[in-house]
C-alpha cells in the first residue's frame, strides 16, 4: 500500500499545539543532528537549544506573514518548512523559505517533494505571493534538490558560513519565479 501524505498548515500560535511543538522539534534536533542544514550549523544539538527557537517562530504566526506547512507520512510528521513575508509593501510580492527538513527514516519517500510542490502553491493561491527566495548551505548538494522543482540559484555570497575552522560554505541565494 502506498504511503499516505497530508498537509498541515500552522497559520497562527495556537494551531502550534504543546504536541505538534514536541513533534517539530524532535524533528529539528533529529534532522539537524544527522547533518542537516535546518538553521543549526552546530551539531549536536537537543530540545533544550532547539524548543526556544521553535517556540519563537511559532509565537510568530499569521496567515498573511508567517506560516509552518507540515507534512504527515502515515499520520507521522514526515518534515516542515516555514513560509514568511515581509509585510512592507516594497518587497511584499516575495516571501522566503526557510527550515526545509525532512526526518531521516522518510528520505527518499517523496517527503520533500510534497513540501516544495506544496509551498509553491500555497505561497501563490493563498498568500498571493509572485516569488520565493530561500538561502542554503552550499557544499552538501542543495541546489540540485531545489532545482529540480524550479528554483534557480541567483547568487552567492562565498565563505559565508563558517562551520568550523577551515571549513567555509558558500551560502547559495535561490529563486523561484514565477510561481
Amino acid at each position: 500500500m502506498a504511503p499516505v501524505l497530508a498537509f498541515q498548515q500552522l497559520t497562527s500560535p495556537g494551531d502550534a499545539t504543546p504536541r505538534l511543538r514536541r513533534a517539530l522539534t524532535a524533528c529539528w534536533v533529529e534532522v539537524t543532528n544527522a547533518g542537516g542544514a535546518a538553521g543549526f550549523p552546530f551539531a549536536p544539538v537537543d530540545v533544550a537549544t532547539v524548543a526556544p527557537a521553535l517556540d519563537r517562530m511559532a509565537d510568530l504566526l499569521s496567515p498573511d506573514t508567517s506560516r509552518l506547512l507540515l507534512v504527515t507520512l502515515d499520520g507521522e510528521l514526515g518534515g516542515w518548512l516555514n513560509v514568511r513575508r515581509d509585510a512592507f509593501e516594497l518587497i511584499a510580492h516575495w516571501g522566503t523559505v526557510h527550515h526545509v527538513q525532512t526526518r531521516t527514516a522518510v528520505r527518499g519517500r517523496g517527503v520533500g517533494r510534497a513540501l516544495m510542490t506544496e509551498v509553491r502553491r500555497v505561497a501563490k493561491e493563498e498568500m498571493g505571493l509572485e516569488q520565493l527566495h530561500l538561502a542554503a548551505r552550499g557544499g552538501v548538494g542543495l541546489e540540485g534538490f531545489y532545482g529540480q522543482f524550479g528554483w534557480r540559484e541567483v547568487g552567492r555570497w562565498p565563505g559565508a558560513l563558517r562551520l568550523a575552522a577551515g571549513d567555509d560554505r558558500d551560502e547559495v541565494l535561490m529563486l523561484l519565479a514565477p510561481l
